[in-house]
């Protein structure tokens, strides 16, 4: 840790470097080292694994979750949110990340997006990284299952959903055993639960509520908002010009009191479950395949 902060040092101070640092704390680190850390990077992080002791401890024996992982970071945040609020400083704060390791220890979805939503809502996280865990040959896990790529995938689209559209965990579609959908992404599964606030009319609804349906970002309900005040949307086109996913938005939106689809997409039928049309063989790789994200 010692080394790594004086190259970032040697990086500021000699060489006069004043863009981009991001520090990755490691585990023990004191908090000397986290504060120095804040005061040379613009991002500092450190790998969570888990939600708690016994998931990380199933996964490295050796870290210690609620006495050193969680109380760095949350050191690390405290450290970057009162930097933003200091205009003498020139680095940019970028704030906090970390990482969870999905799958292998037992957790579930519910667990996870709880710590990261209340990081988050305390402004002690900027955003979470998730990783499958895939089995590796010659490693203590390898005779675990693998996790499927569309739970890592389920993951980030909630955490934006928290993040950027406005939803609280509370609002989140967990199934009965604590775990997102696998076969909705979060916002449509939130909007199937809820059909009754649809259709929202596109003349009125306001931005807020235009986030909540499946199809629109962002940046095409900003954009929504602002053109139906000088101009008319004459049907589904219109809509699509601006960003708008209408075939799965369609029928959570109406123009005129008319819905734009009269029902919702047909839904995907599989053959087999997620993850599982793949090969469940053990990575025989030195390098875990999450390496390499």
């Amino acid at each position: 840790m010692d080394r790594m902060l004086a190259a970032v040092e040697l990086l500021r101070r000699k060489e006069g470097f004043g863009g981009y640092v991001h520090i990755k704390l490691l585990p023990g680190a004191e908090p000397a080292q986290v504060e120095e850390a804040a005061r040379l990077a613009n991002r500092v992080s450190i790998n969570l694994e888990g939600p708690g002791d016994a998931y990380v401890r199933r996964l490295a024996k050796e870290k210690d979750f609620s006495g050193d992982l969680l109380p760095k970071l949350e050191l690390a945040g405290r450290l970057l949110r009162g930097a933003r609020q200091d205009e003498s400083r020139d680095l940019r704060p970028a704030g906090t990340t970390t990482q969870f390791v999905v799958g292998p220890s037992g957790e579930k979805d519910r667990e996870i997006l709880s710590l990261v939503a209340r990081l988050e809502r305390q402004q002690l996280l900027h955003h979470a990284h998730f990783s499958a865990f895939q089995p590796v040959v010659g490693t203590p896990m390898e005779g675990e299952q693998s996790t499927p790529a569309m739970r890592e995938f389920r993951l980030y689209q909630a955490e934006h959903l928290l993040r950027q559209y406005g939803f609280n965990f509370e609002e989140l579609p967990f199934d009965g055993d604590g775990n997102l959908p696998l076969d909705h992404d979060p916002k449509t599964a939130w909007a199937l639960r809820h059909v009754e606030q649809f259709p929202l009319e596109i003349g009125r609804a306001p931005y807020e509520l235009l986030l909540r349906v499946p199809g629109v970002g962002p940046k095409a309900a900003l954009t929504l908002v602002r053109e139906r005040r000088r101009s008319v949307f004459r049907g589904p086109q219109d809509l699509r010009r601006i960003g708008v996913d209408t075939v799965r938005a369609g029928y959570f939106l109406a123009l005129k009191g008319r819905r734009l689809a009269p029902a919702l997409p047909a839904h995907q039928l599989r053959l087999f479950p997620h993850g599982r049309h793949l090969t469940q063989a053990p990575w025989k790789t030195p390098v875990p395949p999450c390496a390499f994200r």
